[in-house]
């Protein structure tokens, strides 16, 4: 008896699979195998889906006794990482002394899983000439694992550039 197999794309929900197969023509005519498959997995990895019991019925009457049952085979749960990309907005501006700041900050592509976020803001700030990239914070809810995504960042530019003012000093 084998044990289902199964994958997914981590949700937040229990990975379970109840399904198995076996030797097929190996059973007399009427009589019918069950099998019980325990396993389970939520988290990003993978988890054995182990056969954990067995009968073989004809009608009533319980005829596993009369097989030869070999080891059962165990199946494979695996849960990959949930794609997200967070991407934030850049900005330019001349140099006044004062930050360069751009609080657009987004979910591009993909998603958390609802309840799962608990906050997302751009941090990224360029006072001085010259160029930095527009960061980010972000913070889970707890209990929820950054682990279970596969986060990519699209992270826009601040540059602040020289001042266009022109400055005249007299004597």
């Amino acid at each position: 008896i084998t044990a289902g197999s199964q994958s997914k794309t981590y949700d937040g929900n229990t990975l379970t699979n109840d399904d198995y197969s076996y030797t097929e023509d190996v059973l007399a005519k009427g009589d019918v195998l069950t099998a019980t498959v325990e396993g389970g997995i939520t988290d990003v990895g993978s988890a054995a889906n182990k056969v954990t019991g067995y009968k073989v019925m004809r009608g009533d009457k319980d005829v596993t006794a009369w097989y030869t049952f070999g080891e059962s085979v165990d199946g494979k749960l695996e849960v990959t990482r949930r794609p997200v990309t967070i991407q934030t907005e850049g900005g330019t501006k001349e140099y006044d002394g004062t930050a360069l700041t751009n609080a657009q900050v987004k979910v591009s592509v993909g998603s958390f899983v609802e309840g799962e976020l608990k906050s997302l803001k751009a941090t990224g700030s360029q006072t001085e000439v010259g160029s930095s990239k527009n960061t980010y914070s972000l913070e889970l809810e707890e209990g929820a694992k950054l682990t279970n995504y596969a986060v990519t960042e699209e992270l826009g530019e601040l540059e602040v550039t020289k001042s266009t003012a022109e400055i005249i000093i007299t004597a």
